[in-house]
């Protein structure tokens, strides 16, 4: 239940705090004063997508705080404890921010913590339910009507169960057309290949024989320096003919003056190990090079095998157009190219074979899925004439039908066309809801179905708090009275909140909020009060009879008022 709305800086809204009660609440106020701007704060708190023109000319950013009482959606306190958001304080209090900078930027936070406005938009689905202006005009839709019969029979499995199927289908078929067209290719491409492969497998080219090769030949090609340059680095440190002047001698003569100091001074002694240190390091790389240098021989013969077979790498890499380090992988396509080609009669069987497993797989899903929808349908059609029989319209009758749809391929909502038929008088059956429903009718079969949808989201956990923008458009006098009283009866069950023109339907609110705007110094500004006895009978007033209130519309106001209490 939505607890606290505190809003700043948005639209026409400079500053708002409004606290919210359970039970049936009507928001009323003229055209134009802001009615819907809390509707629209309220979704930016729920994760819609938010716009920097939302934000009041001349602020920074506009920011939206709703607290939510979570004691009846265990399913909201079961998401947050799993991605441990839960308040602080441990109750079932869960506090949302969404802030929107004026250059499009937003920021969201739930329980103080930072969230995305995907996770943002997962939790609201469970907290509010907003029923737009409309929503009764997308009824007219038939893949809104089959929305809303898979919504109200909770075919979620059945649906994701047809949806991978029919995936699968499509991804065989893929693989079908891709192997027919290549079949279908010019036969000289077929030799090509085998030539091309012929190559590759003539080269047997081992797994990183190009890397090794080219560190082979640079080390054959480069032997006579490496021996050369080699030798006169040993008579540098010490291990060939270089007598006094190598640096093992030197070292050796540096040590001997050294230990001869050392009686002198007790720093020499640390200078002597340093020395003795840099000897025995000197004498293990003369050591390590001797070694080398003997492993290290003048080979021709070697060096020009060598690059002979580099040479037959890298022309075959040229002419394929790629790295000599990729030949390997070229092979590997070219062959599974071939493969393919070579064996298309057979691929494709097998192809057409899985291709009929698929879609005996896909009708099954969609027969249970068709199975479901029929059930459901006769479940809301009975129940929501019931409902919008109730709403003043004795003779309706709804009816849901489910029929085979003609699609040429499997689809993700499975092998049905659904349509809502509907009939308001006696005598005529009902019709395709597109072709013979009035806009009050509309409005009346919309609220019906929704109070029908949340029945069944109910069952299986449903968002708490209900909200109506205006869905009572097109109707007045003893319909709207009857709207309002289902409204009402809907919030003894729900945290209802609903925008209206209708005074009718405003009497029937257990709170009442009006909406006020006002200019002040060239700019706008609306505020929102929650009425008291008084109020509420001026503000009826107003609705029935404009900004001329008289004693009779006075006196209508408080009638309405007092049959809605008794009733």
């Amino acid at each position: 239940m939505l607890r606290h709305l505190h809003v700043r800086n948005l639209a026409v809204i400079e500053a708002l705090d409004l606290e919210f009660a359970a039970g049936f609440n009507v928001l009323t106020g003229e055209t134009g004063a802001g009615k819907s701007i809390l509707i629209d704060a309220l979704g930016l708190a729920i994760g819609s997508r938010a716009e920097s023109v939302l934000v009041r000319p001349g602020a920074e950013r506009a920011e939206v705080t709703a607290e939510f009482d979570l004691a009846d959606v265990p399913e909201a306190l079961a998401w947050l404890r799993e991605r441990e958001l839960l308040a602080d304080d441990g109750e079932n209090v869960c506090a949302i921010r969404r802030i929107v900078q004026n250059e499009g930027r937003t920021r969201a936070f739930i329980n103080g913590s930072a969230v995305t406005a995907g996770e943002l938009r997962a939790l609201g689905e469970s907290l509010v339910e907003i029923f737009g202006q409309g929503e009764s005009r997308l009824l007219l839709h038939s893949e809104v009507q089959r929305q809303r019969l898979d919504e109200y029979g909770g075919h979620a499995a059945e649906l994701a169960a047809v949806a991978a199927a029919a995936a699968a289908v499509s991804e065989t078929e893929a693989r079908i057309a891709r192997l027919r067209s290549a079949a279908s290719r010019d036969p000289a491409r077929l030799d090509d290949l085998r030539h091309q492969l012929q190559e590759l497998e003539a080269l047997h080219l081992e797994p990183q024989e190009p890397v090794r090769l080219a560190a082979e030949h640079k080390r054959l090609a480069n032997a006579g320096r490496l021996l050369e340059d080699g030798g006169r680095v040993r008579e540098l440190l010490g291990g060939g003919e270089a007598g006094e002047d190598s640096i093992d001698a030197r070292l050796s003569q540096a040590l001997s003056l050294l230990r001869g100091l050392k009686s002198l001074h007790d720093g020499m002694g640390d200078i002597e190990a340093a020395v003795e240190a840099a000897q025995v390091q000197v004498r293990e790389a003369d050591a390590a090079l001797r070694r080398w240098l003997a492993r290290l021989e003048l080979d021709p013969q070697r060096l020009a095998e060598v690059e002979r077979r580099l040479a037959a790498i890298h022309d075959l890499a040229r002419k394929h157009r790629v790295r000599a380090d990729e030949l390997p992988d070229l092979q590997a396509r070219l062959g599974g190219q071939l493969a393919e080609l070579e064996g298309a009669a057979e691929n494709l069987a097998a192809l057409e074979k899985e291709r009929k497993a698929r879609l005996s797989e896909y009708h099954s899903a969609a027969l249970s899925l068709s199975r479901a929808r029929r059930q459901a349908a006769a479940r809301l059609a009975a129940a929501v004439t019931e409902r919008v029989r109730a709403l003043g319209m004795p003779h309706a009758h709804f009816e849901v039908a489910v029929e085979p749809a003609a699609r040429q391929a499997p689809s993700p909502v499975g092998e049905d066309a659904v349509r809502f038929d509907f009939s308001a008088n006696p005598g005529q059956p009902p019709r395709p809801l597109s072709k013979i429903a009035s806009g009050g009718e509309l409005s009346r079969l919309s609220l019906a179905l929704n109070v029908c949808l949340q029945e069944a989201h109910d069952a299986r956990g449903a968002a708490a708090t209900m909200i109506f923008d205006e869905v009572d458009a097109g109707i007045g006098g003893a319909q709207a009275e009857i709207v309002g009283r289902a409204l009402r009866a809907l919030g003894e069950r729900r945290q209802v909140l609903c925008v209206t023109h209708l005074a009718q339907v405003a009497a029937q609110g257990a709170q009442h909020y009006a909406i006020r705007k006002e200019t002040r110094g060239g700019a706008t500004y609306t505020s929102v009060e929650r009425l008291d006895a008084e109020r509420r009978v001026a503000e009826l007033a107003r609705m029935l009879g404009g900004q001329q209130k008289t004693g009779a519309t006075q006196a209508l106001a408080k009638d309405l008022l007092r049959q809605a209490q008794s009733a």
